[in-house]
């Protein structure tokens, strides 16, 4: 007797209502207008006074759960996918304590008490991981429970520095299940690869200067930009070339017949690039007619074929430009450069810009949720095929997750019959409500000193940190530990 299928059944979108505007950003700050747009979006979210990734993530847990009208004591795995906790004990216990009181205030029933409550870190992969295992936890063990995972993160860089722009902050809790209501997930049929990339991205618990921990430097990373993406772009093919093997794919084929795609989007412009790599690297061990078609986009980028045919079938050792004299090289020189031209071509249309198109428009508000990025871009996807009424039943649909570091997982769905139903409680533009645009001194304020004076928002339907424990005494102990409520 075969198993029911597995997959996803909704989506749940909680974001901050502190919008940086990212013209008005520009302005501050001197930078280009017009390639922030065009590159990176049109603003991001931050985190204000009395909320933590923990008030985030069970905002849109408890969301889901009322939303899709969900019985909590099937609920019986609830994991965290995070980058940015500030507890090294306990994570996604903590979300649960939260939705239980909210929802026994309710005269609800709780989330069951057998439920498991993991949570999974690496970097931006955290709540792809999670959400493998709550696939794996429904085909083994789960028989007819319900299984929730959320993914939460906040993003932060230095002021000043490339990345500034590229903030952002929310959660996203999205429903797993057998027989489900939006698409139907088969592991079997996923790819995944890893390497360990030294320099790439991390965040180090110790001050810059060696000295010892310090939590002022948790939160912000150290990277080493033009490197990070050439490790998105090796690793994604890795893991894409491992998919094509257990599935014995054409990789061309493969790609020019996908529906869509939706990838891990640190920015507007990466998921484009990585997508086009992606291509390049399937034409140039595809067949002659695929080798001729990429000796076109060569000529147009005054490039040999075979120079660049060499250099994407590799071996691509990405550790010996991690080291200060190299760091700054591309690792993909000329295929960036016909990268460029390929933009030009007709065919990208068709083959690149098409794929990744889906809810691309409203991702641009978001910023980067690192772990969150991905499910809020399919659960934005799927909202704009259900607008204008795409037929996506019964197409193939990738997601491709990435977490520098590095590690990469590309996972296609099936959509099922109805899904246009299930996405339409996802409810995606509310989640954009309220959003108040913050001043250059309410941004920095909230930068600097985690506080700020005359922010017009008054909490509702949601979670706050009410306080933070202060004491260290031999009778009791709860410094550091937050305190939450729910403010109705």
């Amino acid at each position: 007797m075969s198993k029911a299928p597995i997959g996803i059944s909704g989506f749940s979108l909680y974001l901050p209502p502190y919008r940086v505007d990212l013209r008005d950003w520009s302005e501050w700050t001197g930078a280009d207008w017009n390639k922030i747009r065009a590159v990176v979006g049109t603003g991001f979210r931050l985190l204000g006074p009395d909320q933590s990734v923990y008030t985030m993530a069970a905002n849109s847990v408890l969301q889901l759960i009322r939303n899709y009208d969900i019985d909590p004591s099937r609920v019986r795995y609830l994991a965290l996918g995070t980058e940015s906790s500030t507890d090294n004990s306990a994570g996604a216990i903590i979300i649960k304590g939260m939705v239980d009181a909210a929802l026994k205030a309710e005269g609800l029933p709780c989330i069951s008490r057998n439920c498991e409550v993991p949570e999974f870190k690496h970097a931006c992969l955290g709540g792809v991981y999670a959400m493998k295992n709550a696939l794996r936890f429904l085909g083994t063990d789960g028989d007819d429970s319900l299984a929730i995972v959320v993914s939460a993160d906040k993003a932060l860089y230095r002021q000043g520095s490339s990345g500034e722009p590229t903030q952002g902050a929310g959660a996203v809790a999205t429903l797993l299940e057998r027989n489900p209501s939006i698409a139907t997930i088969d592991l079997r049929e996923a790819g995944t690869a890893s390497d360990y990339r030294r320099v790439d991205f991390r965040k180090p618990l110790v001050n810059r200067n060696g000295t010892g921990a310090s939590p002022d430097f948790v939160d912000i990373p150290v990277y080493n930009g033009k490197y990070s993406t050439s490790c998105y772009i090796d690793e994604v093919q890795r893991a894409l070339e491992d998919m094509y093997r257990r599935r014995g794919l054409v990789a061309t084929d493969y790609l020019r017949a996908l529906r869509a795609v939706f990838m891990h989007r640190p920015y507007q412009r990466m998921p484009e690039t990585g997508w086009s790599m992606a291509y390049l690297f399937a034409l140039a061990q595809g067949s002659r007619d695929d080798q001729a078609e990429l000796a076109r986009y060569c000529e147009a980028a005054d490039v040999e074929t075979a120079a660049l045919i060499a250099e994407l079938s590799g071996p691509h050792d990405l550790k010996q430009f991690a080291v200060r004299e190299r760091i700054a090289d591309d690792v993909f020189p000329l295929s960036l450069r016909v990268t460029r031209a390929f933009r030009q071509d007709a065919a990208f249309s068709n083959v690149i810009s098409h794929k990744v198109r889906l809810g691309a428009k409203r991702m641009r508000e978001l910023g980067n949720l690192y772990s969150g990025a991905l499910p809020a871009w399919v659960a934005a996807g799927l909202t704009e095929a259900a607008e204008l009424n795409v037929d996506l039943t019964g197409e193939e649909i990738l997601m491709v997750g990435y977490g520098s570091g590095d590690a990469a997982d590309v996972i296609p769905m099936r959509i099922v019959d109805g899904w246009e139903s299930a996405t339409r409680t996802i409810d995606f533009d509310a989640a954009l409500e309220p959003a108040i645009d913050l001043t250059r001194e309410q941004y920095k304020a909230i930068r600097e000193q985690g506080q700020v004076e005359a922010l017009d928002y008054q909490p509702h339907a949601e979670f706050v940190v009410e306080r933070i424990g202060a004491e260290s005494a031999p009778s009791f102990e709860d410094a550091g530990i937050e305190y939450y409520r729910y403010i109705q």
